[in-house]
């Protein structure tokens, strides 16, 4: 990658950011009292199933490169965010930088969670 990757902007990110929806924020607003989101289970376990890849020989992003940006992300683009859904968008943002998953498909794939939550 030539140029930072906080310099790379994702529009869906942007957008989905600009909703403001964090988890404290909803949580509240359905009277939910966990403060630990629900999909935070899974995206630690993404970021392990990542790291582990990363011992392979098909190594999309490693551990060290992986933890880099989401530093770097968190403390820029994303440092509106509190944790942990800058850690969520930061990680969003690198696979689509190093083509693990482009816009597209990160866009259907929400929509389909999103009309889950909605039925």
């Amino acid at each position: 990658m030539s140029q930072p990757i906080a310099s790379i902007e994702i529009a869906l990110l942007r957008k989905i950011i600009e909703r403001n929806q964090v988890w404290s924020r909803m949580a509240a607003k359905y009277g939910v009292d966990n403060p630990r989101p629900p999909w935070k289970s899974s995206l630690d376990g993404m970021c392990d199933a990542l790291d582990q890849s990363s011992c392979g020989t098909d190594v999309v992003l490693t551990v060290a490169d992986r933890r880099d940006e989401e530093d770097q992300l968190s403390s820029t683009i994303y440092s509106d965010l509190p944790y942990p859904e800058n850690q969520l968008v930061a990680l969003a943002h690198s696979l689509v930088v190093h083509g693990v998953i482009d816009e597209t498909e990160l866009q259907e794939r929400l929509a389909v969670i999103r009309a889950r939550l909605e039925a």
